[in-house]
């Protein structure tokens, strides 16, 4: 191989693109419809709208490539979907100026998480067992509905499990690649893409001085950093030491994502975090089989946000002209091999796998209690089950 190519195939290697591309289709078809309903629930115009796109693109693109890049692991950068799920329920008749207020002081509280350190030293102490369990229960419903899926859309699905059975046989690097290919092929033929229903808009940013209000900063501002931290930073670290990823200094990196959220949070970004369920596409094997270069596929990840961002007025009719189908098939597909290493690494300590059973039940039960997910109540199960059965057996 030439000089060119071989730094073509480095910069470029197909299935990190891929894995990239898979985890930014992912999350923005899963849940860019809540971050729309969280904004229309604030009164915000179209414009206001899809300035709140533009943002939480351009700070998940940023980060995500200039974090991998400083410390060469995939670290990849989401929007905090409970976070926007709170949004939408909550801000109803509280004013945008009043919003946007709450996004910024819920974002300095990251950046000083981050700063003063408490959430990596809270993290140092959680043994890998329990967050391998955390992951597993994060990530296992992805796997169930993949095979759920087959009922209704059997035609889509089907070939695709097939293409990526057949690949792991002969082509087991490009796998979820030949898959993703397989499901789009059989959408064309079934009728279910629906490239027609696309339009071209770019995004353009829409400025927003805060107002500070503090029965919305409580109610609010507070909430929307809880959630964030204990049901989307939490998992996230989890994804990365599943993978191996355990030198990632997590006070720096929390910090990094609080600064980007206050920088632009007057323009709609209200929540950026650790991306759990995507970062698992772009962290395991299926990314790169050279753990060392899997970065890569986070770059991408960020590359392929940053386009999104420009086109932010696009998304809407985007999520209408890809079939569900086709995103429960690929994002499960995807995630097998790293649902498979959490398990793996949960059960292997003996000592621990009562506790790691028990936060992967409570977190694969999808349990909300007080407006916080279940990843912080499954490890907080786990936590509870070693203190009680650990002190019985000594």
């Amino acid at each position: 191989m030439t000089a060119p190519k071989t730094l073509v195939h480095r910069a470029f290697p197909p299935t990190a693109v891929a894995a990239g591309l898979i985890s930014v289709l992912v999350a923005v078809s899963s849940t860019a419809a809540i971050v729309f309903s969280a904004a229309r629930a604030a009164g915000a115009s179209q414009a206001e709208v899809t300035s709140w796109m533009l943002a939480v693109c351009v700070a998940m693109g940023v980060t995500s490539i200039g974090l991998s890049l400083r410390y060469r692991a995939p670290i990849v950068t989401a929007w905090s979907t409970p976070g926007a799920a709170l949004l939408a329920a909550s801000l109803h008749g509280v004013p945008m100026a009043q919003a946007i207020g709450a996004f910024v002081v819920s974002a300095a509280l990251i950046t000083l998480t981050g700063v003063t350190g408490w959430f990596e030293r809270v993290m140092n102490r959680i043994p890998v067992a329990l967050a391998s369990g955390l992951l597993g229960g994060v990530l296992v419903h992805f796997g169930i509905d993949l095979f759920g899926e087959l009922e209704t859309s059997f035609a889509v699905v089907f070939p695709m499990l097939l293409a990526y059975l057949v690949a792991r046989r002969w082509l087991p690097r490009y796998a979820v690649l030949v898959a993703l290919a397989a499901g789009v092929a059989a959408t064309a033929v079934t009728g279910t893409l629906q490239l027609d229903r696309v339009d071209l808009a770019f995004g353009a940013p829409v400025l927003t001085m805060p107002e500070f209000d503090w029965q919305v900063i409580i109610s609010i501002g507070l909430p929307l950093y809880i959630v964030t931290m204990a049901s989307q930073n939490l998992p996230g670290v989890a994804v990365l030491r599943g993978d191996g990823y355990t030198d990632v200094p997590l006070s720096p990196v929390v910090g990094t994502t609080g600064v980007a959220n206050l920088l632009l949070a007057p323009f709609g970004c209200f929540g950026l975090n650790l991306a759990a369920i995507t970062a698992a596409i772009c962290t395991g094997p299926q990314a790169l089989e050279d753990r060392s270069r899997r970065y890569l596929a986070a770059v991408w990840a960020g590359v392929f946000y940053l386009v999104i961002g420009v086109f932010a007025g696009t998304v809407g009719s985007l999520l209408g002209a890809l079939p569900e189908a086709l995103i429960i098939g690929i994002s499960g597909l995807g995630l097998l091999a790293t649902i498979t290493g959490s398990l793996t690494s949960a059960l292997a300590d003996e000592r621990w796998r009562e506790p790691a059973v028990v936060t992967f039940l409570a977190t694969a039960s999808g349990v909300t209690l007080l407006g916080i997910g279940s990843a912080f109540w499954g490890l907080l199960a786990g936590v509870l089950t070693a203190l009680i059965t650990r002190s019985r057996r000594s």
